[in-house]
């Protein structure tokens, strides 16, 4: 469906622009829209390749598991539906680990396989359960401790300073995180309750 809206956006726009006498200038956004992509690229895989180099340092050097057994309590009481010991558990400590530094690219798998695993918990059902709503709540929110995406880009264009918004993204996906941390629980509780009455 997105591949129909995307094409119909495109044509009509080029139908638009042939009608307005504008194609010319459609044609040079084109092409300084494909350099200027070209150029964030490799700006965005260089600080990519260079922090999970840093992060594959952090696996090897056991950090990321024993990071992953401090969150554990607090991932427990998130996820209560989880046991401890299942692959879920494991694959949503590694998606959650993996946001906070930044590498949303190298989170996404893991959050896939999470999904998948609280999918089959779920006895394969095609609605969304509890654990998989609180997933991706906190994963659309997620606390960013070091936004390497946006660090990158400010780098690209020349930034005097790119790493200044730090404090401030991490402050602000705080705000975001426990928000949606909030806003989950209070559906949680209610729905709870009402299953009581």
């Amino acid at each position: 469906m997105i591949n129909i809206i995307w094409v119909s956006l495109l044509l009509f726009g080029l139908i638009f622009a042939a009608f307005n006498g504008t194609i010319a200038e459609v044609n040079a956004a084109v092409f300084s829209g494909a350099k200027e992509a070209v150029t964030i690229c490799i700006g965005l895989i260089s600080i990519l390749v260079f922090w999970l180099g840093l992060m594959k340092i952090a696996e090897v050097a056991g950090l990321l598991k024993r990071f992953a057994i401090l969150m554990r309590p607090i991932f427990k009481r998130l996820f209560p539906e989880v046991p401890t010991d299942h692959p879920a558990m494991g694959y949503i400590l590694s998606n959650m680990t993996a946001n906070m530094f930044g590498l949303g690219n190298a989170a996404t798998p893991m959050g896939i396989k999470a999904m998948e695993e609280l999918k089959a918990l779920n006895g394969g059902k095609d609605s969304a359960s509890r654990s998989m709503i609180t997933l991706l709540a906190i994963n659309t929110a997620g606390l960013s401790l070091i936004p390497t995406t946006v660090i990158s880009i400010r780098m690209t264009y020349g930034s005097a300073n790119p790493t200044e918004i730090v404090g401030t993204t991490l402050i602000a996906s705080l705000i975001s995180m426990l928000g949606a941390i909030l806003i989950d629980r209070y559906f949680y509780y209610r729905r709870k309750r009402k299953g009581r009455a």
